[in-house]
């Protein structure tokens, strides 16, 4: 099964409990794109050589509009899972119920072998390319794996020279010196921390003293596991990422290891705690069990060995559809990626309103804003799952189908 059809099933399935309110005609759709594109970028690089880029454009639905949208340099692309992406993104936005529809840009390109010179110049074609696409009404991109807020604002200073007038809403999550939102890098993990606490609430238990893994925790994730340890005191066990992978089932020091890896030290100069496999860390017998980037790293051949009390998918698509099936007959609850990393596109939100008022909100306001909306977002979707006896994944694609289905409904 490719990791589109993966998708379309998965809507599919959801729709299915709706299928009385809705016409098939609208299921058919919703589990298409919009449109999707192939472009292609021709950068002169350091030796003078030319080189052609290919970038990928899926857009999938702007029922309620306008396109939202992340743009990711990486060099494994390919067109079904760029449109996957952006199916899964119109889904994340509107679970918490926020007027942005979604679209990925993808170029395949390692810019680890690229020069910053280099990067910069296919940063800015790129930029240039985009133009005839991109305002605030219609389309509007955000950084996505290996395009940083540097890379950001090449782009946003590109298109503004290109346009003749300074353009701050036209990309979002930009540096703070160019009217990002006051929404520090540190804090970007809160949103996930919500959902989680607000997942326990409702049971009536508490996050303090629960036990978590983190694999993959790269500086946002690392930024989570401080966040849920110092503001809501529970207990860090494993973490790992491209380096690191250690474990000590009593805790882990996270300001030590957010220390170390901010010197470049070796997972070596952490002594009190073992090493441990990607693999073996997802077997742990914990409270929450949070992946964080890959995809599909919970399947078949896993899914029966899991021993953590409840799955927070902060990565996009970490459980395949066959582990889902396992997990559920096994009542391990998943809270799924289009809820528990919506955070990420609401702020981004929050950043186009401002820009689009010029009107700068303090960082406390934006933080009690992302509360409001990921807060009752969980809950809703918690508790109809139980009333209707499914799964939250399912939920929550039902959440996020009837907003979308609603809008294309009325609209005809």
């Amino acid at each position: 099964m490719s990791l589109y059809q993966w998708v379309q099933n998965q809507i599919k399935e959801s729709f299915s409990f709706i299928s009385s309110e809705y016409s098939d005609d609208l299921l058919q759709r919703i589990i298409r794109p919009d449109r999707v594109m192939e472009f292609y970028i021709p950068v002169k690089m350091d030796n003078w050589e030319t080189k052609v880029f290919t970038w990928y454009r899926s857009q999938h639905n702007n029922a309620r509009w306008p396109y939202k949208g992340w743009l990711r340099f990486h060099p494994n692309v390919s067109k079904d899972e760029v449109m996957s992406l952006s199916a899964w993104m119109s889904l994340k936005t509107s679970v918490v119920g926020i007027p942005l529809w979604w679209w990925k840009w993808w170029i395949i390109v390692d810019p680890k072998t690229l020069s910053k010179w280099e990067l910069e110049k296919l940063s800015r074609w790129f930029a240039a390319k985009l133009t005839p696409f991109i305002w605030k009404e219609v389309d509007v991109p955000a950084p996505d794996v290996n395009t940083t807020w540097e890379i950001m604002a090449w782009m946003v200073d590109e298109y503004s020279k290109l346009v003749w007038v300074w353009t701050p809403w036209v990309i979002t999550w930009k540096p703070l010196a160019i009217w990002w939102s006051q929404w520090r890098e540190k804090a970007t993990s809160l949103g996930g921390c919500f959902t989680i606490d607000e997942y326990f609430s409702n049971s009536g238990q508490s996050l303090t003293g629960k036990t978590v893994a983190i694999q993959w925790a790269g500086n946002v994730w690392l930024n989570f596991a401080t966040l849920i340890v110092h503001n809501y005191w529970a207990k860090v066990v494993a973490i790992s990422d491209s380096k690191w992978w250690i474990y000590n089932p009593d805790w882990l020091d996270v300001d030590m290891i957010e220390k170390l890896k901010s010197e470049n030290k070796p997972v070596s100069d952490y002594k009190d705690a073992k090493q441990i496999s990607n693999d073996d860390l997802l077997l742990l017998d914990v409270d929450v069990l949070v992946p964080s980037a890959l995809e599909q790293v919970i399947n078949a051949d896993n899914a029966n060995k899991i021993q953590a009390k409840v799955i927070l998918e902060m990565a996009n698509g970490p459980v395949t559809p066959e582990a889902d099936k396992i997990l559920e007959s096994r009542d391990i609850p998943v809270l799924p990626d289009v809820l528990a990393n919506a955070w990420w596109v609401t702020v981004s939100y929050f950043e186009q309103v401002q820009n689009n008022t010029n009107y700068y909100r303090p960082e406390a306001e934006v933080n009690g804003k992302l509360e409001a909306i990921m807060r009752p977002a969980t809950l809703d979707v918690v508790n109809t799952a139980q009333k209707y006896k499914t799964t939250l994944r399912n939920w929550a694609y039902i959440v996020s189908l009837r907003r979308i289905l609603e809008a294309m409904k009325i609209k005809g």
